[in-house]
Formats: C-alpha cells, structure tokens, sequence
C-alpha cells in the first residue's frame, strides 16, 4: 500500500515498461528484476536505515557508518592569500599541485603527474614515501619556490581514521598498494620524515583528507551554500557540514566551532546486515566476483566499478534461462565478470535517452552476439534498471542528509565519472532528491579536482586555523 504523501514518489521511480513481442517472456523478465526496483515504501525503509546508522555512527554506536570527523570547521573565508600545495596520491598515478590563491580563490594552477612503480607499491613503505618526498621537492624546486615555506594538504584515498586535521592513521590498503609496515601508522607522519629526510624543501604538511571532503572544500568556492560533497565515480562516497555539538569523537581540544565536516565512509553503508533486504542474488554474484567480498556493500549497489558487471550479471542470468540472445552460442565473454564496464552501460542509456538503438547494437557486438529488436529492448530494460536503483540509492541518502542539514538553501558538489558520464543520473538524482525530502531547496553543481585544488585549499584554511590559535 503506498502511502497519499508518497503517490508521486512511487509513481516517479518507475521505469519505463518492458514492451517485448512475447508476453510470456516480458513477464519472466520482470519477475527476475523485480526485487531491483524499489517501491515507495522500500525507498522510506531504505532512508529510515540510512538515519539510523548515522546517528549510530555519530555516537560512536556500532554502525556501518564511520562518520569521521575530519576536523575542518569551517570553509573558505575569502582572506587566503598566497601559495599552497596539494599532494593526491589515490592510485598507481599520482600527482602534486601548487595553486595560487588572492582573496580566497584560485588564480593560478601548477601540476605534476608522477607514476609508481610496481617495487614501491608493496613491502616497506620507507622507499615509497621517499619517492613521495623526492616527487614533491623535484616540482618545488623545478617552480624556484625551495626557500618558501608552503603549506601542504595532503590526499590520501585510502581508508584511515583521522585524530586530528593532520593526523590520519592508515587502516587497510586497497587497490595495488600493500606496504603493511605503514598499516596503523600515521601517513602523515610518514611523509613528514620523508621529507625531513632530503630537507631540500620548506614544505610543510598541514592537513590530510581524502577526495570527498577536498569535493566539498572546491565545490564551496563555486556556491557558497555547498554543505554535502559527493563522490560517484569509480568509488562513492559523502561528506558534509554538521553541527559540532552533535559530534562525540573530537580528539583536539575544541575552539567553540560551530559546525565540522564529517567524511561518512557511506561505501561500507550495510556492511552489518542493516540491507540485506535489497539484497538480491545478482548482487550476492556481483559481491562474489569482487576483489574484497562482503564489504563495500552500499558501494556495490551504485559505483562506477561495479555499476557494469550488475549488468552483466543480470544479463547472463537472463540468457541461461533463455530469456535473451536465444540460438547465440558465442557467449563467453558475456559469462566472464568484468567484461561489461560501466562506461558501456552508460552508452546504452544514452540510446533509452535518444530513443535509438545504434549505441546498443555496437556494445552487444563486442560481445559477439547479434541481437534481434527484443534481445535490444531486454538490454536497454535493465540498463535502466540497475541505473535507476543507484539513483534512487544516491537520491534516498542525499536527501537524508539535506533534512538533517537544515539549512534552507543547500549545494551538493559533485564529481566522479559515473555522474559526469551517465545520461541520465543528475536528472533523476533532481527528482527524486526533491520527493524524498521535506521540501527542501537544493542544486547540484559538478566540482571537478576536489582531490587536488580541494587538498590545497583545505591546507590554506589549515594554515589559517593555526595562525588563528596560535
């Protein structure tokens, strides 16, 4: 039974119907997706979850979300002058940027792309961070700014627990990384004395954070009403403005702030159980066939790297059932995890946006499969499927919190390929944002670099706390 206040809510997170010659298939094919798309009532259980969890996670209660203080109090003022630095390192290429700021904005932007080999990233972290070190000073020196001191935000997007602005302790590598002696260590720390170390530079580390929090800081010199940063890439995740009354693990001795980010780590979001109602088994197949199973739930269900093989899943589910490409027999990429990518489910939707089919045709004959008029329909079906579910997921925490926000004007900085490249997220993102929350007014806007300007500005309002304290 849907609810009078939510008729509009349950009618608009439809997808468009399945309309296939056969009946009888159309029918199996909805049956076998049925638990991917969501009623009203579902989208409400979903977000009374999120709630939970997050006030579970702000009192330091058992919850899946790690809702981590990121000890910044406050944005941009508009006094930032001068230079700063900005270290990202997420990945096998990692870059260092200097950007130049009169009256709070950026005027001017140096980068350096520099590339890891595969020796560095495993077994002792000392050589890896003096490479970090060595990388930094080279793009100091090569700008003539050795003599002056500069102060360095540091990216860091690996999961950590942070004791202070510039204190993160590593909790896990991911991705290609695993040095294990610097698990449990403080990477600031680490390239402090790497740095040290050459003591060729006048470089000092300020701030550490990871890309959402950097999201949001960039995004707030675009719209001063930015409060939520949102990442929908390849990963996913949030952070936001909350008040500080509100937040019980503050380690540092408190200054009278009003409000702090909190960097909600929201990809883990369900990792306890708390959805396993939405659960279905194309993502029990999809958890099972990656890298780090039962983890990284929420993640699974609307991140770019696992958007595609959702998709892929429910395909050959439907092809062994011989429901699509009936009489193909090459079908073996089409059975092999990771050969649909999100980038391709991303076209098809282009075509559902169009009303075409030519986008469809050339991604399904990658596969070596030539798809008859229905086959096409079917693919296109559940590329909407599983797309609009991670809308409607992204929507339902997004507009949790506006609510808890309170503020009447808020901005969501946004960036990531999934939101850039996906035909139709942002729109119903707008939609469905606007249905589940209580009137709220909002926008989003695309912050692109949070993780390299958005480093540099956090060290300029790091510098400026401590000169402030001082």
């Amino acid at each position: 039974m849907v609810v009078p206040a939510d008729y509009a809510l349950h009618d608009a997170i439809q997808v468009s119907p399945l309309i296939l010659s056969d009946d009888v298939r159309r029918q199996k094919i909805e049956n076998h997706t049925a638990k991917m798309r969501f009623s009203a009532a579902t989208a409400r259980k979903i977000q009374d979850v999120f709630i939970s969890e997050m006030n579970k996670g702000i009192h330091q209660q058992s919850s899946s979300l790690q809702m981590e203080n990121t000890y910044i109090p406050e944005l941009l003022d508009g006094t930032e002058e001068g230079l700063y630095l900005a270290l990202d390192l997420g990945g096998t290429n990692f870059r260092v940027l200097l950007l130049e700021l009169a009256h709070g904005a950026p005027i001017r932007q140096e980068v350096k792309r520099y590339y890891i080999g595969s020796e560095l990233r495993v077994g002792s972290a000392i050589p890896l961070f003096d490479y970090l070190a060595e990388c930094v000073s080279d793009f100091v020196i090569a700008q003539g700014l050795q003599d002056v001191e500069l102060p360095l935000g540091f990216t860091f997007s690996f999961p950590m627990i942070q004791h202070s602005l510039d204190v993160g302790i590593l909790v896990t590598w991911t991705k290609t990384f695993n040095c294990p002696d610097a698990v449990n260590k403080d990477i600031v720390k680490l390239l402090r004395e790497a740095l040290d170390r050459r003591a060729d530079t006048k470089v000092k580390v300020v701030a550490v954070l990871n890309d959402t929090t950097g999201t949001l800081v960039q995004g707030s010199t675009l719209d001063h009403n930015v409060a939520i940063g949102l990442i929908l890439g390849t990963g996913s995740n949030a952070c936001y403005l909350e008040r500080a009354d509100r937040v019980e693990n503050w380690e540092t001795e408190r200054h009278g702030e009003r409000e702090v980010i909190i960097d909600i780590e929201w990809g883990a979001f369900g990792d306890n159980g708390v959805l396993d109602f939405i659960k279905t088994d194309f993502d029990r197949e999809n958890d099972a066939n990656s890298l780090i199973v039962n983890s990284f739930t929420f993640e699974k269900y609307i991140a770019g790297k696992y958007l595609g093989e959702v998709v892929r899943v429910i395909l050959a589910r439907l092809t062994k059932e011989g429901l699509l490409f009936v009489g193909e027999t090459a079908l073996h990429s089409l059975f092999t995890p990771g050969t649909l990518t999100t980038d391709l489910v991303s076209q098809i939707e282009q075509d559902s946006v169009d009303g075409g089919n030519i986008n469809t045709k050339e991604v399904i004959k990658k596969f070596g499969i030539i798809p008859d008029e229905d086959d096409i329909k079917v693919v296109q079906y559940v590329c909407e499927v599983a797309s609009n579910r991670a809308a409607l997921l992204v929507s339902i925490c997004v507009a949790s919190l506006l609510d808890r926000i309170d503020k009447e004007q808020v901005t969501i900085a946004v960036d990531g390929s999934l939101y850039k490249h996906h035909p139709r997220l942002e729109n119903w993102m707008k939609q469905y944002i606007s249905l589940l929350t209580s009137g709220r007014q909002f926008k989003l806007i695309h912050a692109e670099d949070g993780s390299g300007k958005g480093a540099a500005l956090v060290s300029a309002i790091a510098q400026r706390l401590q000169k402030r304290l001082q």
